[in-house]
């Protein structure tokens, strides 16, 4: 069984060939499972320090599962915001979401630098990065839903709320990749790291 990967804008082009680092913004609708396909690839390159996998900054307690993140309130946020602490920031579902600043000079410094991001930030990271690429990660909604709901943290009213809605992908100039999580996270998850693989091939 093999992930369904779909390339658009010419797919990836190696950092190498961008002449220094490049960040990679992970996007999907809720359910697809960015999060875990991050965390595989988090851990396949353990210990490579070629990658950087950023911690948001989120209005949602550190504890409250899903992606290690760095938790405030909002009134925390906004004073960050207000201090230049983020590169890109945006709202959705309810909260807030920052980028930290430091990336921009992780990239400079050559590294591939992961970002689990949305799709209406998409032209904030578009203007933050002028050496980035778009994977979206995506599933049927039936698998969707299910892990929406085993997930538990919204009634199932939320949950179709969630599904009902269907962000345009914005049309910007870069490249982009998709990959389906529909099946089991092994094979979407092998098939984001060798994505990774070549983005830092010579």
């Amino acid at each position: 069984m093999t992930a369904a990967v779909e390339t658009a804008a010419g797919g990836i082009t190696p950092a190498t060939e961008l002449g220094g680092g490049m960040v990679i913004v992970v996007v999907g609708p809720s359910g697809a499972g960015k999060d875990s396909v991050m965390a595989h690839a988090a851990r396949h390159f353990a210990g490579d320090d070629r990658f950087v996998f950023a911690r948001r900054v989120i209005t949602r307690p550190a504890d409250a599962g899903g992606e290690a993140h760095i938790g405030v309130d909002e009134a925390t946020f906004a004073r960050m915001k207000g201090e230049g602490a983020f590169c890109v920031a945006w709202e959705a579902h309810g909260l807030c979401y920052g980028v930290p600043a430091k990336v921009q000079a992780e990239v400079e410094q050559g590294r591939v630098v992961l970002v689990n991001g949305s799709r209406q930030a998409l032209p904030a990271f578009v203007a933050a990065f002028s050496r980035l690429t778009v994977v979206t990660i995506t599933a049927h909604a039936e698998v969707r839903a299910e892990r929406l709901a085993r997930r538990g943290r919204e009634s199932g009213d939320a949950i179709a709320g969630r599904l009902e809605r269907q962000p345009r992908m914005p049309e910007l100039p870069v490249d982009g990749v998709t990959i389906d999580n529909s099946g089991p996270l092994e094979v979407a998850g092998t098939a984001f790291v060798d994505l990774l693989a070549r983005a830092v091939a010579r």
